[in-house]
């Protein structure tokens, strides 16, 4: 299949990607390889949903294969898949029914129409929620006691991407019972070379999933809303949100009201998100700041959100604070000030800096594998030990009573209440943790290896490291020689050091890479852990 000179579709976006104003134009060839492209994918669903290439994997025949794959789990599912979802039967899933939605990049609308055709085709009960974002779903699950949803959308993957969220009845990322049954019957399908054609959907009940999103915050009563809004009403504050083009757009205001005293920024649409790769990253930060420095208020806040709402970042025009501190900042506030009990939940690539706010102020701690459907046993509304605050190192965040999804207007509203009650923007409140709890720093890289070794296969090469990397062992870390506290193999091999500062080797489940995570007590340090954590994987792999 060609078109207009391109091969295939990642050559088309090659060529869209090297300059998004002139060749915006190309979308169209995009579109006809996805309605056109029938070969089959892996399908393989990581931490957060499957993803692919729009017009390369991400294709109108595969999005109704992996439909199919759904619709025969629930009709074929064994008990263990059906206590996964929260359901009694299928009979008990077409009356409780399915909420698909999408975010704003190219071809959600299309590709969400594909899914909900075959959901109704089988007397499946569809709430379509249109534009939306991810933790507005998972709320709208509750509020409607929907067994399920569907959504079209690869978080902050760049714009060649599309990707496909699936989560149960309670809200949060499909476990392994799940995405394992899908992938299985998805993979058979594949391989079987199935031709399923376009069913257009019928009967489709539209939801306002913002409207349920703050009736779920209401009911849930973590977060006071009232107060927030006073705040902005009454105080000399500013508050610059960067949506980078994405499906948060706007939303907050729906939550706050309008006032001057709220900016929004990069709100139109632009399926290419302006060329940028819309993560919540510190070169992306640059607008808000520029916004934050022209206006002179007591109180300013600004914040970065991904196309689909589950994850975000925080600054004050003083400092850029990304999860690993702002995960801290949350658990003392919501434990000092609002005197919520329970444990501090955190992925093992996550910085310490909470781990030592917890200790001090006797709070558990309960670290887990990457991956925020890890937290689920803390975070259901009836678990034993629940979640103070859940979040890790990528940027997500939910808490006490909230989504079991990451949940960036969470973490919006809570650093507006910080700045409530502490009287102090989210900078000085951080800098008065450090100087009561020790400052950490953390820092993140990978590389690249061999296509072939992703899997099962890289992990068995890192696991030799084992022979190195034990208890009382010495590593050279530049010109020092650290002694080795604790080796934790949650998810990879992180290696804990005496002096508290660690690294973390973990492979990419999905991609041909290696990523490191390394955290020190001083920023001196960053470079020779990460030379450190490069030149370990390196002589593994060897």
């Amino acid at each position: 299949m060609k078109r207009d000179g391109f091969n295939n579709a990642t050559e088309c976006w090659k060529a869209i990607l090297s300059d998004v104003k002139k060749n915006a134009y190309l979308l169209e060839e995009i579109e006809r390889f996805a309605r056109e492209n029938t070969a089959p994918a892996n399908i393989v669903f990581g931490t957060s949903g499957w993803r692919g290439e729009i017009g390369t994997d991400f294709t109108f025949h595969n999005v109704r294969v992996v439909t199919t794959a759904v619709i025969e789990m629930f009709k074929t599912g064994r008990l263990r898949q059906m206590n996964a979802l929260g359901v009694k039967d299928f009979d008990d899933i077409k009356r409780r029914g399915v909420i698909v939605g999408h975010d704003n990049r190219f071809l959600g609308p299309q590709f969400s129409s594909s899914v909900m055709g075959l959901l109704t085709k089988e007397g499946i009960k569809v709430y379509y929620a249109d534009e939306t974002t991810t933790p507005e779903i998972s709320a709208a699950i509750d509020m409607l006691g929907a067994a399920c949803s569907i959504n079209i959308t690869p978080s902050h993957n760049p714009a060649n991407y599309s990707g496909f969220k699936f989560n149960p009845s309670d809200g949060g990322p499909a476990g392994a019972e799940i995405t394992n049954a899908i992938e299985e019957n998805a993979n058979r399908l594949m391989t079987e070379r199935v031709t399923i054609e376009e069913v257009r959907p019928e009967g489709v009940h539209r939801i306002d999933t913002m409207g349920l999103y703050e009736d779920f915050l209401k009911k849930r009563g973590t977060l006071d809303l009232e107060k927030i809004k006073r705040f902005i009403r009454e105080e000399n504050c500013f508050i610059c949100i960067d949506y980078v083009y994405g499906a948060t757009r706007g939303r907050p205001k729906v939550l706050l009201g309008e006032s001057p005293k709220i900016e929004c920024i990069r709100t139109e649409d632009d399926y290419l998100f302006g060329g940028v790769s819309p993560e919540p990253s510190a070169r992306n930060m640059r607008a808000v700041l520029e916004r934050l420095e022209e206006n002179r208020y007591s109180f300013k806040l600004g914040v970065i959100m991904d196309p689909d709402g589950d994850r975000i970042r925080f600054t004050d025009g003083k400092a850029d604070i990304s999860m690993n501190h702002f995960g801290g900042m949350a658990l003392h506030f919501l434990h000092t000030y609002k005197h919520i009990p329970g444990v501090l939940v955190k992925s093992v690539a996550t910085s310490n800096f909470g781990n030592a706010i917890a200790k001090k102020v006797g709070i558990p701690v309960k670290e887990t594998a990457v991956g925020f459907k890890n937290f689920r046993p803390y975070m259901l509304p009836d678990a034993k030990e629940q979640a103070i605050v859940a979040y890790e190192e990528s940027d997500g965040i939910s808490g006490y009573r909230n989504t079991l999804e990451k949940d960036a207007m969470f973490g919006l509203l809570l650093a507006i209440e910080m700045m409530a009650d502490t009287k102090k923007n989210i900078s000085e409140y951080l800098r008065e943790l450090e100087e009561r709890f020790g400052a950490y720093f953390p820092e993140r890289a990978s590389i690249t290896v061999e296509h072939h070794l992703v899997g099962a296969t890289l992990m068995q090469k890192l696991f030799t490291l084992n022979d190195r990397l034990y208890t009382g062992n010495k590593i050279a870390i530049g010109k020092n020689n650290k002694r080795i506290k604790d080796v934790i193999t949650a998810d990879g091999i992180k290696v804990v050091f005496e002096d508290e500062s660690w690294l973390l080797i973990r492979p990419s489940g999905t991609e041909p890479k290696v990523r490191f995570y390394v955290e020190t007590r001083s920023p001196d340090e960053l470079g020779d852990m990460i030379k450190t954590a490069e030149r370990l994987t390196k002589e593994a792999i060897a």
